[in-house]
């Protein structure tokens, strides 16, 4: 059995996120039989936009060298010493997509103005893919934005790993991306 229980941990970050505004649809996992890696699968929005059009997936690596590095560590200590916080970290990405966009927005702008609502808490970054039905046509901007932070095992471990924080910025991005979707999506 593993010292950290992963399971656990994403049930309790979709309960989060569900306390922080998110509507969860699905979750999923994925084992690599060959090397053991692990990959949950979160998609969620805000709970009041259910209809569309924004998309948030959140997803969380595990790596086995880390997580049994880690347990390593956890063995190696004596019995009630904490492990340490910063050693062991686990990747977590929130992606945030909307539909291919009529009118899309400026990225630079874009960019410039998320910086402001996510803050150094919560670094983005902004692309776009500008798509091209057949060559007269104009193109549709299908945009991206993503975040990535790291979730620390120890605190998982120790059961002090809620990314509230995360969460809270998070909320503020998808309010902020959604408030604007209609002007994008305006084919007038």
């Amino acid at each position: 059995m593993a010292i950290v229980d992963i399971a656990t941990f994403i049930a309790d970050l979709k309960d989060n996120a569900a306390e922080h505004g998110f509507h969860i649809h699905d979750e999923r996992h994925f084992v690599e039989t060959y090397t053991m890696r692990q990959a949950w699968e979160v998609d969620l929005h805000p709970a009041h936009a259910c209809g569309g059009p924004l998309d948030v997936h959140l997803s969380v690596d595990v790596d086995p060298r880390i997580m049994l590095a880690f347990e390593d560590v956890v063995l190696a200590m004596p019995e009630g010493d904490d492990p340490p916080a910063d050693q062991h970290m686990l990747p977590a990405m929130i992606t945030w997509t909307l539909p291919p966009l009529p009118q899309g927005p400026d990225l630079l702008v874009l960019a410039t103005e998320l910086a402001g609502v996510g803050g150094p808490d919560l670094p983005l970054e902004v692309s776009a893919v500008d798509l091209f039905a057949s060559v007269t046509d104009s193109p549709e901007r299908s945009l991206n934005i993503s975040a990535r932070t790291e979730v620390s095992l120890s605190r998982i471990y120790m059961a002090n790993e809620h990314l509230s924080e995360l969460f809270d910025h998070a909320y503020k991005v998808s309010e902020y991306l959604l408030d604007r979707a209609h002007l994008w999506l305006d084919d007038a």
